[in-house]
């Protein structure tokens, strides 16, 4: 059995929780270690005790150094109980470090693998900042046999173009984690409002977008109850001014609470006959390049998606002919690509939805299987190269007897 290590930025992250059990389904034993930055039940693995590291802020990233760096120094001690892994995965950036020192700490050649579903606005900075962090990554990305991303776009945008990495690179997409067959069998169904109720729009999961919500509270307001928001998951209060205040304070918005992923899906978007696929948490940048997870829970559940002009999330519906494109980020053009929706319209949009292949918007055990053979024959590689390395030692040795 292939034993990962897997170092994550956030232990409350329901995306984490996910990748476990998707390593697990392919047959993977996975040591999970990592920071926590908030208490979150719903993102617990059952059999797995995490290694907490230690506790980290958003929108912190000075206070995020400063733990990496002084959990490196004690990792050690934090992994005395630990088997030597197979494969270290590190999830994002400050991640890479420490897998990169756990793989000093256990000897050996075991592969690193760099997860990267973000790319960082400091990044893409174009100064000292910006340089120092791209020479980071390229420093401890060096080590690496594979990156993991989620977007065709963080590789032609990022990847390819800044960060100086040359790694053969897996895209693995924010696709939805159905290993029970029933699920992946059941279809949507089409669920127009009954006469007199609102057409609802979820926006569910990681909420952190300042102007989405704004947006969304001045759209329903000129709406006047035709459209309820609903909103569900973890909101990141760091990036809003009162996120609670401005929810209670909406007349057509309610923050419904967290779910847990991926079983309460089929509820929470089947309650729901759009889906905002939308963030400007870093506009121009990374949201522009995502390909979020609410794109592909809303398409496998039926719910039809909202992306915005200009973005990879747009390309993609367009490219499929489905969901519904926002040529401007403002109420105004939201209320006029929404604004005459009716049941007709809907049900042409879901149809479109409905008819395509449910593959594109999940995985199922195959595809956990096939990620963890293909994290399996890094290791086969990185033993291949330790094998080459050897010969020319050996025959030195033997010249030297001779």
């Amino acid at each position: 059995m292939l034993h990962i290590l897997y170092f994550v930025h956030d232990l409350a992250d329901p995306a984490v929780r996910r990748r476990v059990l998707m390593l697990q389904a392919g047959g993977a034993l996975v040591t999970l270690a990592g920071f926590r930055r908030d208490d979150n039940a719903l993102a617990a693995v059952h059999g797995v005790e995490p290694i907490e590291l230690g506790r980290t802020r958003d929108a912190q990233f000075a206070q995020r150094v400063t733990a990496v760096a002084r959990s490196a120094a004690k990792l050690r001690e934090a992994l005395r109980a630990v088997a030597r892994p197979d494969v270290i995965i590190g999830r994002n950036l400050e991640m890479l470090a420490l897998a990169n020192r756990a793989k000093s700490i256990f000897g050996g050649d075991m592969p690193i693998v760099y997860e990267c579903l973000d790319i960082h606005r400091l990044l893409l900075r174009d100064d000292v900042v910006g340089r120092a962090l791209r020479a980071t990554e390229r420093h401890f990305g060096s080590q690496a046999a594979l990156l993991l991303t989620s977007s065709p776009a963080f590789v032609d945008r990022y990847f390819r173009r800044h960060s100086g990495l040359l790694l053969p690179i897996m895209l693995l997409e924010n696709k939805v984690l159905a290993l029970d067959p029933a699920a992946r069998a059941a279809a949507p169904h089409a669920r127009p409002p009954a006469a007199g109720k609102p057409w609802k729009i979820g926006w569910f999961g990681a909420l952190r977008c300042r102007k989405s919500l704004a947006l969304l509270d001045d759209f329903s307001r000129r709406m006047q109850g035709r459209f309820e928001i609903v909103l569900r998951g973890r909101p990141a209060y760091s990036e809003f001014d009162d996120f609670d205040r401005v929810v209670r304070d909406a007349p057509f918005m309610h923050f419904a609470g967290a779910y847990k992923n991926p079983e309460d899906l089929a509820a929470i978007y089947g309650d729901v006959q759009f889906s905002w696929a939308i963030d400007f948490f870093e506009e121009g940048l990374n949201s522009s390049w995502l390909l979020p997870n609410r794109l592909y829970e809303g398409g496998l559940y039926g719910a039809v998606p909202i992306a915005v002009d200009g973005t990879e999330t747009a390309r993609f519906l367009a490219g499929r002919k489905i969901g519904f494109t926002l040529d401007a980020a403002d109420a105004p053009h939201l209320a006029a690509l929404l604004g005459e929706v009716n049941e007709q319209r809907y049900l042409a949009a879901f149809e479109a939805m409905a008819s395509q292949d449910r593959k594109q918007w999940m995985v199922d055990r195959a595809d956990c299987h096939g990620l963890v053979q293909r994290l399996a024959s890094l290791t086969h590689a990185s033993e291949q190269i330790a094998e080459r390395q050897a010969i020319p030692q050996l025959h030195r040795n033997r010249g030297g007897l001779q």
